[in-house]
């Protein structure tokens, strides 16, 4: 059974990735593996060494420490192996594309969309 830190490393990496729009073949390419390595990551499958860690962030712009964000709120203690969290709603992959489009937006039109969003949710 996989370690829930190399899960949520993985969820990470495969969030970071869909936020960019990037393949796993490309990452495996600047990273100078194959992509099937990529997706053992994104399940928690394989872990991810330092130096092949650092080579990812390095590719996706994000510093290592990136990978490990949240892992306290979502109740994963050092050598706990458990987490008790609810699953993180960036780990859709609908909600990614929504991200990903939301920035694509020019920003003074995002801030709009943004403001109607926070209206439209204090009516529900």
């Amino acid at each position: 059974m996989a370690h829930s830190v190399d899960v949520h490393v993985g969820k990470r990496i495969r969030q970071r990735r869909w936020l960019i729009g990037m393949t796993q073949q490309t990452l495996a390419d600047l990273v100078g593996i194959k992509f099937q390595q990529i997706q053992k990551y994104e399940t928690g499958s394989n872990r991810v060494s330092a130096s092949r860690l650092w080579d990812i962030g390095e590719a996706m712009g994000v510093p290592v420490a990136f990978f490990f964000e949240g892992i306290k709120e979502e109740g994963m203690y050092q050598g706990s192996g458990h987490s008790d969290a609810a699953p993180d709603m960036l780990s859709d992959k609908e909600a990614m594309e929504l991200v990903r489009t939301y920035y694509a937006i020019p920003e003074n039109q995002r801030r709009r969309l943004f403001e109607l969003a926070r209206v439209l949710s204090d009516v529900a």
